[in-house]
């Protein structure tokens, strides 16, 4: 045991504030350092109240009591010292805003994290604090989720399979507090994923893929991208996110882009067709897809797909699924798709070769526009 802390003394003192009353604070001397944030602090607010002047017994018996309440915890924070445990420091943290901690923390994350960032906001009615982040909270937020409307259509429920991904990225955002000690345990430990249902993943057929290609689209860079899409596989988060800067020449000679995959944060060089090169136009400076917004993944991107008289239910992501469907039925093996998918697990990607029936694809030509 340190001299430092044998020398600490803890006093019970008081200090007057309003409506005739004195605060209870703890004064340390010397003052004391906080391992964890390195600063020094001479008092701790204890949110204990007595009458200044009790004017009869009753106010009287609870000055004693709270006076009484006050030496207990002086006496714990002697102890704590003695045996150089600074717990009682979290105290303050623990009443700190878990909403304003958990808003910071959305900024440079992709839009999933503001959605369910405004679930947990409603969820707790616009008010949490650090302390009352319990694996019970949690487990009541699991629930909510799996019972709660959308955000933008309202008269919707959030489906089990979006459920599962905010959980998932909820739980995410709860290892990261804890890493920060923002919670004073893992909660993660005690709480249960929300099982997906499986859902048919719908893609184009080379033949659809070259119908959509000769179908003009009212906004041209909505139809540079999606093609784009499916001729790379990235999602609609990295080709907002590409710049020129991205795209450089490897040396084979071949054209690569490299990117730092939004979902995954991972950072990664994949080679691109030279079809796929033409797609981003004229080199210039800045984003290579400008003006595209994620609004026209929804009523632009359905208009133009039915154009093309196409009748599956496409979204963006499908595009993400022709490719990888695509080369897979054109021969190229699980691992590489794998690869080029950026997958962290080949058994994500083994849901393209399920997809694809046996022999029946393998001459099927490269995937191509023409």
């Amino acid at each position: 045991m340190s001299h430092y802390h044998t020398c600490t003394t803890v006093s019970l003192l008081r200090r007057p504030i309003t409506n005739g009353r004195l605060s209870l604070y703890l004064d340390f001397y010397p003052a004391i350092r906080n391992p964890e944030t390195m600063k020094m602090t001479r008092r701790e607010y204890l949110g204990i109240y007595i009458f200044a002047k009790p004017r009869n017994d009753a106010e009287r018996e609870f000055n004693r009591s709270m006076i009484e309440r006050a030496e207990a915890i002086r006496c714990m924070r002697v102890t704590s010292l003695i045996n150089e445990k600074f717990d009682f420091l979290d105290h303050e943290k623990m009443k700190s805003d878990f909403l304003a901690y958990y808003k910071k923390k959305c900024r440079g994350q992709d839009q999933k994290w503001d959605i369910v960032y405004k679930h947990f906001f409603n969820f707790v009615q616009g008010h949490c604090t650090c302390g009352e982040i319990t694996v019970d909270l949690c487990k009541k937020f699991r629930e909510y989720l799996l019972g709660a409307n959308q955000l933008r259509l309202t008269h919707l429920k959030i489906s089990k399979n979006s459920a599962a991904g905010y959980y998932s990225t909820f739980r995410g955002f709860l290892n990261i507090a804890y890493r920060e000690k923002m919670n004073k345990e893992n909660v993660n430990d005690f709480l249960e994923k929300i099982e997906t249902d499986d859902v048919r993943k719908e893609f184009l057929t080379s033949e659809e893929l070259k119908k959509l290609a000769a179908t003009p689209c009212d906004i041209p860079v909505l139809k540079q991208a999606s093609l784009f899409s499916c001729l790379t596989g990235l999602r609609i988060s990295d080709i907002l996110n590409l710049a020129w800067d991205d795209i450089q020449l490897a040396p084979d000679l071949g054209y690569c882009v490299r990117i730092r995959i939004q979902k995954t944060d991972t950072e990664t060089m994949l080679p691109i067709s030279d079809e796929a090169l033409q797609l981003c136009g004229e080199r210039t400076e800045g984003r290579v897809f400008r003006g595209l917004t994620r609004s026209m993944v929804n009523y632009p991107l359905r208009k133009w797909i039915a154009a093309a008289g196409i009748k599956k239910h496409i979204s963006f992501h499908c595009f993400r699924h022709t490719y990888a469907t695509l080369q897979i039925a054109s021969g190229t093996d699980i691992y590489t798709v794998s690869k080029m998918l950026v997958h962290k697990n080949v058994t994500t990607t083994q849901i393209y070769a399920d997809l694809v029936n046996d022999k029946k694809r393998e001459t099927v030509d490269r995937i191509t526009l023409k």
